[in-house]
């Protein structure tokens, strides 16, 4: 018989618990009622401010007694509060407490509590409910389980300022997706936390204020209906202006320009309303100076970044407010020698939060630079700026990776900044470094950026180039995300833009004809146009579109064909007639399209269409196959008048559109010559 050995003792967590933690869990088993509310107290006051009391009594069961006794209807009403205060306590330590208390199903528990009515007792049932529900461990969509639960919590905003602080911090940090939102907003959120933001008290004034944050963020519905609030006879708007005004709690005065910025945002208030232009925006500005706290300087850049996104005449308000661009330099060397502070611990903090501040100017840095030349200019010329942006794409923080990529692609849209500081400070290398296994976010980033560098005028289109971009590119095109497909096709695009023939044939070979054949039929519109612009850039030039279409001609003339008859918008096949057209400037790939009868009609329905582009890129088809100094010409115009095109050429010359009866003109010559 095997001799087994035995597993050395493991050494439990409980031998470090003390005999007194015992003792406290020991009391809430006693016979006498009164002995237990006196244990439950004597445990209230034992774990205040004491963690590791805290974790003993979770370890040693303390938890589902507590929760048993709360819900006891033979329990006191003293009793029961009592231990919604000793579970509020045990809930404010660690994330393990936490996820303990949420294990043994403290929630529902808790909820069933608010059915009392006893108010002391909903309090302590709130507060314990409020500490469980802002830690980031708690499952949110344990609130919305049960559809009864936001209609009682909106009936008990009125029984105390208590209960109205507690919900709407509950509701703030419940509300996290549009779902959410929507099942607030139904059940009246709006009309029942709206008086509150007149309350005698500022935690109630805060908390309801923070609510309105959440609930207008990126939702339309929301945002229209605040706009057309009255509290106490005022629009909701210029409620939330009064609490911007410099003498409020810097706190409060973020929080309304947010509410401000998001509703904007969903277009409920114009951007040139002068409660954004002359309030909120100046409001923001102010929270990046250095005289604020970190976290209100990130809050305050990221706010203002989303508030000016879309519009360029805010982009240039905040860029000549309070020297905004100067000051943003700041938050890259933070914290400072200069900036007294005292605290150790808020430096330790600051030292190590200091890449969210890094982020949050990136962020902002691209929104002001969006649009405007001169914002751009301002913005590369400010001390060390590309250097810094260079740095910011090999940190360690993705976020801050993505903001300055996000940064640069912003800046890239400038051909002056792509000539000067782009070239001068190799941004290209970096940028390429980023592009190896980068997550998606990042990925799409840094390949729209790439895009603009490879623009035909862009110095660093040479050294990409020559570093094997082709192949990446290529790669990104067989993504599954969409926008990884457009960037990586709307780069070779642009690289393909009057390459010489060697760079062309490299992209074919790399992308191969079957990937692009793919790309011709994507489901995504965009890809299709730019693939299509793909191939519009690779068949110029002569001797290139006869080499490619000697090599492909096959099945690019197939691929034309479906899109031709497909369902597709008017400018895809506006770009597949002009590829035809390129296609019919080459010396002997024209060959392919006038050996092919059904070709030849689709040219001529399209000559015949009702849309004016469609009607002159077909002209230029036929212009270009019947062009005189050509060999050859004489037979195709024969074959083409015998078709009829003659005829339509003729009606064309009587087009409306200039354009048209010019194009249609010029080819008529071709044939009087």
């Amino acid at each position: 018989m095997a001799c087994l050995l035995e597993a050395p003792l493991r050494i439990s967590v409980l031998s470090e618990v003390t005999a007194t933690s015992r003792h406290y869990v020991d009391r809430l088993f006693d016979p006498d009622p009164q002995k237990v509310l006196q244990g439950v107290i004597d445990m209230k006051n034992a774990v205040i401010g004491n963690n590791k009391q805290k974790a003993n009594l979770i370890v040693l069961g303390a938890v589902p007694r507590l929760l048993y006794l709360l819900q006891q209807g033979s329990s006191s009403p003293e009793l029961r509060t009592e231990c919604a205060v000793v579970l509020g306590s045990l809930a404010m330590g660690t994330e393990n407490n936490i996820k303990s208390l949420v294990d043994c199903h403290i929630i529902p528990a808790l909820l069933q509590g608010l059915l009392y009515p006893d108010l002391i007792f909903i309090e302590a049932c709130l507060r314990c409910l409020r500490t469980v529900f802002i830690s980031p461990v708690t499952p949110v969509q344990l609130l919305y389980t049960d559809p009864t639960v936001i209609p009682h919590l909106m009936s008990l905003l009125s029984r105390s300022q208590r209960t109205q602080e507690y919900i709407t911090q509950i509701f703030s940090h419940c509300c996290k997706t549009p779902e959410h939102q929507t099942v607030l907003f139904n059940y009246g959120a709006i009309q029942n936390i709206a008086p509150l933001l007149i309350s005698p008290s500022y935690k109630v004034r805060m908390q309801a204020l923070k609510c309105f944050s959440v609930l207008a963020y990126e939702n339309t519905q929301v945002s229209m209906t605040l706009v057309n609030v009255l509290v106490d006879g005022e629009l909701l708007s210029q409620v939330f202006v009064r609490m911007m005004q410099r003498d409020q709690p810097i706190e409060m005065q973020l929080t309304a320009a947010k509410c401000l910025t998001y509703m904007c945002r969903a277009g409920a208030i114009r951007t040139d309303d002068s409660c954004i232009v002359l309030k909120t925006l100046p409001c923001l500005v102010r929270m990046c100076s250095k005289e604020r706290l970190l976290e209100e300087r990130v809050e305050g850049a990221e706010t203002l970044a989303y508030l000016m996104e879309p519009d360029v005449e805010l982009q240039r308000i905040a860029s000549t407010t309070d020297h905004l661009v100067a000051m943003l330099a700041d938050y890259f060397k933070y914290p400072s020698s200069v900036s007294a502070i005292t605290d150790i611990k808020r430096l330790d903090h600051d030292l190590k939060h200091a890449h969210e501040l890094r982020q949050a100017a990136f962020k902002l840095y691209a929104s002001l630079g969006s649009n405007d030349e001169d914002i751009r200019k301002k913005i590369t010329e400010t001390e060390n700026m590309m250097d810094r942006i260079v740095s910011g794409l090999s940190e360690s923080s993705i976020k801050v990776r993505l903001a300055a990529v996000r940064c640069l692609h912003s800046l890239s849209r400038s051909v002056q900044q792509l000539r000067t500081s782009f070239h001068d400070h190799a941004v290209w290398k970096p940028l390429m470094k980023l592009l190896q296994n980068a997550p998606d976010e990042v990925l799409v980033m840094a390949s729209s950026t790439l895009c603009n560098l490879l623009l035909e005028f862009s110095p660093s289109k040479e050294p990409i180039l020559e570093s094997g971009v082709i192949e990446l590119l290529c790669s990104l095109t067989q993504s599954d995300s969409p926008a990884l497909r457009v960037n990586g096709i709307w780069a070779l695009m642009n690289m393909a833009f009057q390459a010489d023939q060697k760079v062309k044939v490299e992209i074919v070979r790399s992308l191969g004809t079957e990937q692009l054949f793919r790309l011709l039929s994507d489901p995504d519109t965009n890809v299709l146009m730019k693939t299509l612009g793909l191939l519009r850039n690779l068949l110029s030039t002569r001797p290139h579109i006869d080499q490619i279409m000697s090599s492909h001609g096959k099945q690019i003339m197939q691929a034309v064909t479906l899109i031709l008859e497909g369902e597709h918008s008017i400018e895809v096949k506006e770009q597949t007639l002009c590829i035809l057209a390129n296609i019919a400037d080459g010396n002997t790939a024209k060959e392919l399209i006038m050996t092919n009868d059904d070709m030849l009609q689709k040219i001529k329905y399209y000559m015949g269409h009702s849309n004016v582009k469609l009607q002159l890129a077909a002209t230029f088809c036929i212009s270009n196959l019947i062009w005189n100094e050509e060999d050859g010409s004489q037979e195709r115009q024969d074959k083409l008048r015998e078709m009829g095109f003659v005829d339509i050429l003729h009606k064309l010359t009587q087009a409306s559109d200039p354009n048209l009866s010019d194009r249609a003109k010029t080819a008529m010559q071709q044939y009087l010559a």
